[in-house]
């Protein structure tokens, strides 16, 4: 079996200190390769500090679509300083380029205080192996041995002609370099200045003065690489019309948004807050109101308690600041309230890896809390089900009368891609069965259920509490009564899982097409990890290997049956299960056993916080393939 293979999409980094413009380099090539009807992946990777240690960004940029995740060697990476050359001088290769800061040559790796000092340890020794002086200058010898192209530029001439020109001061200076990187990578990857430009206009578009010398920074750059040969990208395959450029939790914003949500309560927690902060940004436009608690605990309260006058509520947050808010979500689970939880995932446990990404926080979504809670738990893998989950998060959490849990991680959250704008008319809103009219012998929680007509506060009298309650909501421990509203509660899950399909929406085929009687092997993924994964799919269906994905996207109510039907068709044929996932425990795979008695032959796990790339990812499943592997853990990243 072959597959014509499209090129690949073009990869470049660019790396340099927490706090000194990465993400604003990002943005505006981002928006340069968008203008043109590029499609754009760029991931940011960064230290937890505030400022001073090596921050990353990944940009893949494709011509037909968003690429689905990252791989090394990249094709370009521009530099800020020492660090970031010994940090990812092996993430390029032959035919690679990369443009750094001269004036750095001498710099020794013992100098950087920056560095973390196991980092240090690892690459002393590496460079010791490989005979390398461990100078930038030592290493960017070694990358020229290997192939590379290593172009040269002296920062410390641009900032000193900056201030010549402009009058302005050395600190203020500096902050331009995040344009040399930005530049250089235009440059040698084809950018004219004007489509540069276009990039920079978006990202200042309200001071103009910046858009001047910013400009007057990359003419420079320009010149100096003037006679560097250039990496060529395919022209886009589609002109640029409309598009969006956004990052994942701008996409929940958005869909909450579309939704109508009246209410969005938080507490400040990374990768979270971010959602947040730009729903703030743009509270006179949607008219939603953001109230920042002083806890996690308090934010589900204040979503919970809007939600019941009649308000479409929500909140977001991250692994630590969901544990404080289990004690909320038990009392929104009994009380039959709908509330919507996005959950970002991060490293743990406790702080752990704040800035990092992971997917260790399924089980904690799936069975967190004393009692039995029944709720939805839903997985997004890319920045557009970021925002129609979002949307359908409200619409289930009403129609069901129950919490739901919107899971991203990390990677999503703070990733940037481009997308077509959303068709708005293609959303429904169903808000479920509301009582109009309540009498006066409303009763909030009537039996059987599951589901019963509700009235906002204000509207009858009803009665909430934390404990069992009759159908008024007055407090029982009545035994028969209890099995009646127990029974009644996790009714909802059954009634979900019949209106809800599994082909399709709980669970997703790819290729949809792929049939489970022909593989070599089956791959069972989630959220980010299966959009690589779908990525590996591809690749290793080149090379002749029958392998195909099998994606959950609703872990509650979960897909049992198809999942169990698709394995065990692939599993008689001879196919290998494998299981791919973002933590230690294989967290996807226990549900997936627990829930549909589908056991995975083998494990691929990456729980460094780091995203899972692609290159290493291929190479991993064809040594299962090959060797009979029974578990791999992956590595790779800075």
């Amino acid at each position: 079996m072959s597959m014509d293979k499209p090129p690949p999409p073009l990869m470049a980094l660019i790396g340099g200190p927490q706090g000194a413009g990465l993400e604003t380099s990002a943005q505006v090539l981002t928006v340069a390769y968008a203008t043109l009807g590029y499609r754009v992946l760029a991931s940011r990777e960064y230290h937890s500090n505030i400022i001073g240690r090596h921050s990353y960004i990944l940009l893949g940029v494709d011509p037909a679509r968003v690429p689905r995740g990252h791989r090394y060697p990249v094709d370009v990476a521009s530099f800020m300083d020492a660090e970031s050359v010994f940090t990812h001088y092996k993430d390029v290769d032959r035919g690679s380029i990369v443009f750094y800061d001269s004036d750095v040559d001498n710099v020794s790796l013992e100098r950087i205080v920056s560095m973390e000092t196991e980092t240090k340890r690892r690459l002393r020794r590496e460079l010791e192996e490989l005979g390398v002086e461990p100078t930038v200058v030592g290493v960017t010898k070694y990358m020229k041995s290997m192939g590379v192209e290593v172009v040269g530029f002296s920062y410390r001439g641009l900032l000193s002609s900056l201030r010549r020109e402009y009058g302005i001061g050395y600190a203020e200076a500096r902050r331009y370099i995040s344009m040399v990187v930005a530049a250089s990578v235009a440059k040698l990857t084809g950018l004219s200045l004007e489509e540069l430009e276009e990039g920079l206009r978006y990202r200042f578009r309200s001071r103009p003065a910046l858009v001047e010398r910013n400009m007057a920074v990359a003419r420079r750059v320009y010149s100096h690489l003037g006679n560097v040969a250039q990496i060529a990208l395919p022209e886009p395959q589609e002109p640029p019309d409309h598009y969006m450029v956004m990052t994942g939790n701008e996409a929940v914003a958005i869909g909450k948004a579309v939704a109508g949500v009246g209410l969005q309560a938080y507490y400040p927690i990374t990768p979270a807050q971010d959602e947040s902060f730009y729903m703030e940004a743009h509270e006179d436009q949607t008219g939603i109101v953001v109230f920042q608690a002083e806890d996690e605990l308090a934010a589900i309260a204040v979503a919970t308690g809007a939600a019941l006058t009649g308000a479409r509520a929500a909140t977001a947050t991250s692994g630590p600041g969901f544990d404080l808010m289990i004690e909320g979500v038990g009392w929104a689970c009994i009380n039959e309230a709908p509330v919507a939880v996005t959950l970002y995932q991060r490293g743990g446990p406790s702080t752990g890896l704040p800035t990092r990404g992971s997917q260790e926080d399924l089980l904690d979504a799936a069975f967190a809390g004393h009692g039995e809670c029944p709720r939805i738990v839903v997985a997004s893998w890319s920045h557009e089900e970021a925002l129609t989950d979002a949307v359908e998060a409200q619409n289930l959490a009403e129609e069901y009368q129950i919490p739901v849990i919107h899971l991203l991680d990390k990677f999503l959250a703070n990733s940037v891609a481009t997308l077509p704008p959303p068709m708005t008319t293609s959303f429904q809103i169903r808000r479920g069965s509301i009582e109009p009219r309540p009498g006066s012998d409303y009763r909030r929680f009537a039996l059987p259920g599951p589901v019963s007509p509700r009235a906002f506060i204000g509207d009858a009298v009803m009665w909430y509490t934390g404990d069992e309650h009759d159908e008024y909501g007055h407090i029982t421990e009545e035994p028969e009564t209890r099995i009646a509203m127990v029974k009644k509660r996790f009714a909802k899950l059954d009634e979900a899982a019949r209106n809800i399909p599994e082909e399709g929406v709980r669970l997703h085929l790819y290729p949809e097409d792929a049939d489970p009687s022909g593989l070599d092997m089956l791959i069972h993924s989630w959220g980010t990890a299966a959009r690589v994964t779908a990525e590996a799919v591809d690749m290793l269906r080149r090379r002749g290997l029958r392998a195909a994905l099998v994606r959950v996207h609703y872990f509650s109510p979960y897909p049992s049956r198809l999942l169990s039907s698709i394995a065990a068709e692939a599993h008689q044929a001879g196919a290998r299960l494998v299981n791919v996932e973002h933590n230690y425990t294989a967290q996807a795979a226990k549900i997936a056993a627990m829930k549909s008695g589908v056991v995975f032959d083998t494990h691929v796990l990456k729980y460094t916080g780091r995203p899972i790339y692609i290159d290493e990812l291929v190479e991993a499943l064809m040594a299962i393939h090959e060797k009979g592997l029974k578990e791999v853990h992956l590595g790779h990243g800075a």
